[in-house]
């Protein structure tokens, strides 16, 4: 089927009472695993491309230093990848741009296809946080592309997003905010935190939720709520990864049971990054572990150097010898490597679509 929007999937799990999980992907064989372990649920797909991994895959695999042409053209390869994909499954499939910086990149990601994009002007004041989300909305509304923007700040650090505190989102603002730009969706803050290390016992703030629900309802608005920085990071994956030698400190999730409770209370979209990218890398391991050859062989050496020198889980530094492979899929003789990908998505994927309540909901 062609791609759908976020806003009709996120209605579904407004309507429905489940979490819309929403997962990025940073190589284009993670699309194909994301929509396999999708139909083996029946669950609806909602795919995530943050700002910079549009550089990765636009060839820039020093990605943190991406132009806006390298974004050009990783947004054009992945949406249309994406939507050839899309057109031989069953399941719904919406296509997310996630925390775009500019109004450039918004719009580059429209043109090129996307069905979804986040505008990200959460650090900014804000009138003119409001002033540049209208402005997205405007443009995207000509394409019937669903709009997302954020108000209150998420501690942590994801790509070029950070920040040392968090800000939690005021209630009324955020009606404000809606009211005055027209969003679709709204991602706030209310406890969660980017990055691996979330701290113990995390406890969000389900109030928060709750009174901006209430307020959108009373107000006759329609629009859903995001958590960002909502990745589980289970203690067997942390664990796992301290096996082979990698330090992952203070690494802690937030608990499904607490995410749980968000939905109840009113959150809709659920993003899902770092779980991905360390069962990724853990299966990186597992691999060189099983076969020690592979240390030494061709490209993998640089990967299996890269991860012991640099105590990093993000596979897109690890693989940047695969710079072919990244937009056009691995190739039979690195079925091996493909396969560790494949199963790191589907594992992370299958627990959350189950626990987040989108299984059998496409």
């Amino acid at each position: 089927m062609t791609l759908v929007t976020g806003k009709y999937l996120l209605n579904n799990a407004d309507k429905f009472k489940y979490g819309q999980p929403a997962f990025n992907v940073n190589f284009v064989d993670q699309v194909t695993s994301a929509i396999e372990i999708h139909e083996a649920f029946h669950a609806p797909l909602l795919l995530q491309v943050a700002d910079l991994a549009l550089g990765f895959f636009g060839g820039r695999v020093d990605f943190a230093n991406s132009t806006l042409e390298d974004k050009i053209r990783g947004a054009k390869l992945i949406a249309n990848f994406v939507k050839e994909k899309a057109k031989e499954t069953n399941i719904p499939v919406a296509l997310h741009l996630d925390h775009g910086r500019t109004y450039e990149t918004v719009k580059a990601c429209i043109e090129a296809g996307f069905t979804s994009v986040m505008y990200d002007g959460s650090s900014l004041p804000f009138e003119e946080n409001i002033k540049n989300t209208k402005a997205v909305v405007d443009l995207a509304k000509k394409y019937n592309v669903s709009v997302e923007a954020e108000l209150g700040i998420l501690a942590g650090v994801e790509d070029d997003v950070s920040s040392e505190n968090s800000t939690y989102t005021n209630p009324l603002q955020a009606l404000e905010f809606v009211q005055k730009t027209g969003i679709d969706y709204l991602a706030i803050s209310y406890g969660t935190k980017h990055g691996a290390s979330k701290g113990k016992n995390v406890k969000l703030s389900t109030e928060i939720v709750t009174a901006i629900k209430e307020l959108f309802l009373f107000s006759n608005i329609n629009c859903q709520l995001v958590s960002h920085g909502s990745s589980t990071i289970p203690t067997y994956l942390v664990e796992s990864l301290s096996k082979y030698s990698m330090d992952m400190g203070e690494s802690e999730g937030i608990k499904i049971d607490q995410i749980q409770k968000a939905i109840k209370a009113g959150i809709n979209k659920i993003n899902v990054d770092t779980d991905i990218r360390m069962a990724t890398t853990r299966n990186i391991l597992e691999l060189f572990e099983n076969h020690p050859e592979y240390k030494t062989k061709d490209k993998y050496k640089y990967a299996y150097d890269y991860i012991k020198n640099n105590n990093d889980f993000d596979p897109r530094n690890s693989l940047v010898e695969f710079k072919n492979e990244i937009t056009s899929g691995f190739s039979d003789e690195d079925y091996l490597l493909k396969n560790a990908m494949d199963k790191a998505v589907k594992e992370m994927m299958g627990q959350i679509i189950v626990e987040f309540g989108s299984i059998g909901r496409a």
